[in-house]
């Protein structure tokens, strides 16, 4: 039987603001099976980005537990934890967080970089990565000369650069207009087809409809859970 690739085990978080203790997630358990296309969705303030970077290790919770292909993040150190995020997660955000003064071939090295892979192979896969995201002809370019549809591009190549079987993005579409949006939204789908697990934060029920299940939250706790 398959074991869940991701388990969310009672977890709550809290932000101290000032003197007082403010609750974004209260109690929340989830577990997600390899190859799913998960998308957590919610008004501002429900939870589901925090929840996310939970997920991504790149916060911890105050209670409870995050296991990931087996790996409790909890207890884990930060180098292992870093490492883990390296190699088996990809990251895509809102605003690209690409590095201004790197060419998009530069921007996808990055991780590769990071992972210690040899030159020659770095820009290998770099420039076939930027080729399936369809900016074959946009390798020399840097993020200032490209659309904020080709800068997101740029993110998932990145992204997959280390072969994540995880990917994890916060709102990629949501500074997209409506078709940038749905060509990046299927650009994704293709990746969950070949068997990445994606989990996804969105505001736009339209772009909710790319998932198998859609768990949405409210202040804090799951509120319901459609599909899958």
């Amino acid at each position: 039987m398959t074991e869940p690739i991701i388990v969310v085990e009672d977890v709550h978080k809290s932000y101290l603001m000032g003197k007082e203790a403010v609750p974004a997630l209260r109690g929340v358990s989830l577990a997600i099976m390899p190859g799913e296309f998960i998308c957590l969705m919610g008004p501002s303030g429900s939870g589901k980005t925090t929840l996310l970077n939970i997920v991504g290790g790149l916060d911890e919770p105050s209670r409870g537990h995050v296991i990931i292909d087996g790996q409790n993040l909890v207890s884990m150190s930060e180098n292992k934890l870093a490492r883990l995020r390296l190699t088996k997660m990809g990251f895509i955000f809102q605003n690209y967080n690409l590095l201004a003064n790197f060419t998009a071939l530069e921007n996808v090295e990055a991780p590769m970089v990071l992972a210690k892979n040899g030159r020659r192979q770095r820009k290998q896969r770099a420039a076939e990565l930027l080729q399936r995201v369809d900016l074959g002809d946009r390798t020399h370019h840097y993020p200032s000369e490209l659309s904020g549809g080709q800068q997101q591009r740029v993110a998932i190549a990145r992204a997959l650069a280390n072969d994540p079987s995880i990917l994890i993005a916060d709102e990629m579409t949501g500074d997209l207009d409506s078709q940038t949006g749905f060509a990046i939204m299927e650009l994704v789908a293709s990746l969950n087809r070949e068997g990445m697990t994606i989990v996804f934060v969105t505001h736009d029920p339209r772009m909710a409809e790319f998932a198998g299940r859609v768990v949405e939250l409210r202040d804090g706790k799951i509120l319901a859970e459609t599909g899958g």
